[in-house]
């Protein structure tokens, strides 16, 4: 029995020994093979020269450089493609997901009533308050007008069966936001609620510009929710529109009353065309989203790596 781990890396130099240390201890406890899948997500520091040296101290480690960043989507669909076990896992370098939990998941997994094991976080202690706030109103929403159910709180870190795994390789799609798809492919799952838990070293990479667009990915690849609201809102001010113009009419007929107020006119036209390009900007982001997927330009490219039959372009 072989467990595979992936774990995306960016600027991790600092994370990097901290986390391997940890997640061998734990990983050698446990009645299982393992390869521990460590990729380079074009790291700008010293990220692919501890991987090297880790590689060479350790035949379990596997690393695959990419050639440029490509984006944590990317990294974690490159570590899927390339590994081999019977179990595969996905876990962050920061050890803010704790190895800990591994043992447990693979017991879930191993009693046959479960397909996957997830953690969940059931607390954001440390973060700030307004990055947090926005994280729950982004679950909310996305499990409103999304079938796909993605569970607050919940994190990439988690455990799964080789058939959930190929089923996550299959789901080719260039706009990855892996947490719907998790939770598209189905399978049963298992969450492990956790408390948060802080960076070991380093910074997050993650800006809450950052976070915004990846929270819009997510709207765009797993809901039309956005383009029936364009729909509705086109239809309810072309109704307006005509209801006014029959109010001018009538009341020009009836009362002889010429239309007056420059101000309200001029406020009626900038906000109908602020909503014009609003409904724009929302068409837009699916258009820009179907044009990437027909360029069918490769998720990732390996350039460098210590493994045997690595899928290098895909």
């Amino acid at each position: 029995m072989l467990l595979s781990l992936i774990v995306p890396c960016c600027n991790e130099q600092e994370a990097l020994p901290l986390f391997y240390k940890a997640c061998t201890g734990v990983l050698n406890g446990m009645d299982c093979g393992y390869e521990l899948i460590l990729v380079n997500d074009g790291s700008t520091d010293g990220t692919l020269a501890v991987m090297k040296d880790l590689a060479g101290r350790d035949s379990h480690v596997v690393y695959l450089s990419l050639s440029r960043n490509f984006g944590k989507e990317a990294a974690m669909y490159a570590g899927f493609c390339n590994a081999k076990g019977d179990y595969v896992a996905v876990m962050d370098a920061d050890l803010q997901d704790p190895p800990e939990l591994l043992p447990r998941m693979l017991e879930k997994l191993q009693s046959g009533e479960y397909d996957c094991a997830a953690a969940r976080r059931v607390s954001r202690d440390g973060e700030p308050r307004v990055r947090s706030w926005f994280a729950r109103l982004f679950y909310k929403l996305i499990n409103r007008i999304s079938d796909t159910e993605v569970v607050d709180g919940a994190r990439d870190f988690r455990l799964m069966k080789r058939e959930m795994a190929d089923a996550v390789v299959a789901m080719s799609e260039y706009n990855r936001f892996s947490k719907g798809m998790f939770g598209w492919v189905g399978f049963r799952t298992c969450w492990i609620p956790y408390e948060n838990v802080e960076r070991a070293a380093g910074k997050t990479k993650w800006s809450f510009w950052g976070l915004m667009k990846y929270a819009m990915d997510g709207v765009v690849s797993f809901s039309q929710a956005p383009l029936s609201f364009v729909s509705w809102a086109g239809f309810i001010m072309t109704a307006f529109a005509f209801f006014m113009l029959a109010f001018v009419v009538i009341r020009k007929l009836i009362f002889g009353d010429p239309v007056a107020g420059w101000a309200s006119t001029m406020s009626v036209i900038i906000f109908v065309s602020g909503l014009q390009l609003f409904c724009l900007g929302v068409i837009g982001q699916y258009l820009a989203k179907t044009y990437l997927e027909t360029k069918r330009r490769p998720h990732f490219i390996v350039s460098e790596t210590n493994g045997d039959d690595v899928t290098k372009i895909k």
